[in-house]
């Protein structure tokens, strides 16, 4: 019998993108559900991006990013 295998942990840059978003959303003085809702999303899925325990598909992040009003590119971004 084969043993059931793990999910493989998720990276670092999932992890730093989702405290990205977190870090956007604070200062812009939003609450996670004001973001949720402005890009379209169940505030228990955005949770779960910030806190990188779930990976999001490339149009939900545009959907993210125009919801906070910001580029892509600036959910990548250092700070």
């Amino acid at each position: 019998m084969k043993e059931s295998l793990r999910k493989s942990a998720v990276s670092p840059e999932i992890v730093a993108l989702g405290k990205r978003i977190d870090a956007i959303i604070k200062s812009k003085g939003m609450k996670i559900r004001e973001a949720a809702h402005g890009a379209d999303l169940e505030t228990e899925n955005l949770r779960k991006y910030i806190k990188g325990t779930q990976e999001m598909k490339i149009t939900t992040m545009l959907r993210i990013a125009k919801a906070l009003e910001v580029t892509v590119w600036d959910l990548f971004k250092a700070e």
